[in-house]
């Protein structure tokens, strides 16, 4: 449109109408200006220094945070001014927001915003083998010091509710620390002072109130619906509400069921570990002839685990600090464990192969290598998670240790052309007893659960659910890896007295890439709890 408009003797056109009306004040502009001129005036304004205490936490007290969530409308405010305050990466969010909603009938609906809790006894701090994490004395606040990372991620699994993020592009991982230089000055972090209902604020909590609510007698999960047991970490933050949430609410993604990362670097160290500890735990009931070949085997295996294992580091120059969180990382434990396990295994290895072998050597070698594998398992059992418990954890590395073992064992054997159908007979029993626990396991999942909306209750149960549903193929084929190498195989050297040298090495490839997968499967199909994140599109 050109149509002229005249005015004060000028013929001005549509455009230069637009023109002008752009250079107006934009409505977010003149709502600041709005603000501030009635905050001067001290009318009705919104104070953000209300979102903060009048006073510092004394001893024994620590910052936290506190969630109306009567006021919260999950409309992100607070998502996208703490991701853009501290500048974080495209697909990096400290602050994320979730829903809880009825069942049935129930037409209710609850949204949530959530954070890192700091933690009285944060998760994070206490696995991470380079002291990476720091809880403020004074405040309470549990920051990462990003220096010190050396981005072995093991804080994402000792987080119950997974507040730690990775970042690709640095190497290490990042988390909220409660815009702690913000509060030093007196300033809301950016979250609460964003949120436009003033859903989120900053508070004061007792450390030894917090420790008897979800410590106490009463066992029920009290800190919110749907959520990780607090009493693993003594979350601080604080959800609140004028009226009673009901009863039987659920998460708005309960119904998802997501694959985890499958760790390939973790998955190769374990694997790779327990054949050498295997090997070098039978090293001495081996005969001297097929002793060479199984030392040789062992070490090279431990040490292609061990340095396979560095990939799985974003920084690792920095894998040297390790050693720091000895005290009280499992990680650090497991690290140096097979740091020295390996040191050990190439002597006793070159003793063997030049004739010296001696049990001085090979037994500290294989109770190192057995106690670096319970450190293995000790490593997942402390997350908490259910479906890496002991039994699941420590049980399956052990299985996976005798498992290998005796199938290089029963390879080395064939090589020096000594029978041995103890280790034949050892190996079928082994897998067997593996494999019988592995299908118990799957048992838990119902055989008509194939849908989303009839996803079984219970972590386990929903683990066993991933497996068969979500991964079916994969789980066939590694059955069928073990069921091979570790029983069909072994089979006809009983029945032959003998052991073929064909047979034997394809059952310990066989077993090996079993093994490989199983362990694919530990990470990649655990199911966890979580906070209540939001409806999918």
């Amino acid at each position: 449109m050109t149509t002229p408009v005249q005015a004060s003797g000028e013929t001005r056109t549509l455009i230069d109408a637009l023109l002008e009306e752009q250079r107006d004040l934009t409505a977010v502009e003149r709502f600041a200006r709005w603000h501030d001129s009635h905050a001067e005036k001290n009318l009705s304004a919104p104070s953000h220094r209300a979102l903060v205490p009048l006073t510092a936490p004394t001893a024994g007290e620590q910052y936290a945070f506190e969630v109306d969530l009567d006021r919260c409308s999950g409309c992100k405010s607070c998502v996208t001014a703490c991701h853009a305050l501290n500048g974080l990466d495209e697909n990096e969010t400290w602050r994320s927001t979730g829903l809880l909603h009825g069942q049935g009938r129930s037409s209710f609906q609850q949204t949530i915003t959530t954070a890192c809790h700091h933690c009285v006894e944060p998760g994070c701090l206490d696995g991470c083998p380079v002291l990476a994490y720091d809880k403020d004395p004074l405040t309470g606040i549990v920051r990462h010091l990003d220096d010190q990372c050396i981005g072995c991620q093991y804080c994402i699994f000792m987080c119950p509710y997974e507040v730690p993020k990775y970042s690709e592009k640095r190497g290490i991982v990042r988390k909220c620390d409660m815009c702690h230089q913000r509060l030093a000055h007196g300033e809301a972090p950016a979250c609460a002072q964003a949120c436009p209902s003033e859903a989120i604020r900053i508070t004061v909590v007792a450390q030894e109130a917090v420790r008897n609510e979800y410590r106490g007698l009463a066992a029920a999960n009290s800190f919110l619906p749907c959520s990780p047991e607090p009493s693993v970490t003594l979350p601080t933050t604080r959800y609140l509400s004028a009226k009673p949430l009901p009863s039987g609410l659920i998460a708005g993604d309960a119904h998802e069921t997501r694959l985890k990362h499958a760790h390939w670097p973790l998955v190769w160290m374990l694997v790779l570990t327990q054949l050498g500890v295997g090997g070098f735990v039978l090293l001495p009931f081996a005969s001297h002839a097929a002793q060479p070949l199984l030392a040789v085997m062992s070490l090279v295996a431990s040490l292609l685990g061990l340095g396979g294992s560095v990939l799985h580091l974003g920084q690792p120059t920095k894998a040297w600090r390790a050693f720091l969180g000895l005290r009280r990382s499992w990680m650090s434990r497991e690290i140096i464990a097979f740091g020295i396990f390996a040191m050990l295994a190439m002597v006793t290895t070159l003793a063997v192969v030049l004739g010296y072998a001696n049990l001085i050597l090979i037994l500290p070698t294989a109770f190192l290598g057995i106690f670096g594998v319970f450190c293995s398992g000790m490593t997942y059992h402390v997350t908490k998670r259910e479906c890496w418990s002991g039994e699941l954890s420590i049980g399956r590395f052990y299985g996976t240790t005798a498992m290998l073992g005796l199938a290089a064992a029963q390879c080395a054997s064939a090589f020096g052309g000594v029978i041995n159908l103890v280790f034949a007979i050892a190996l079928v029993v082994a897998t067997l007893a593996k494999l019988s626990r592995e299908l118990a396991f799957l048992r838990l999942c119902p055989d008509d659960a194939d849908l989303d909306y009839e996803l079984p209750a219970g972590l386990r149960a929903r683990n066993a659910f991933l497996l068969r549903f979500r991964l079916g193929l994969v789980l066939r084929f590694r059955l069928a890896c073990a069921w091979v190498g570790g029983v069909a195989l072994p089979l006809p050297g009983l029945l032959l007295d003998s052991t073929p040298r064909t047979f034997a090495v394809a059952a310990l490839l066989l077993c090996l890439g079993g093994e490989f997968i199983e362990r694919f499967l530990f990470f990649r199909a655990v199911a966890v709890a979580k906070m209540p994140g939001g409806v999918q599109t």
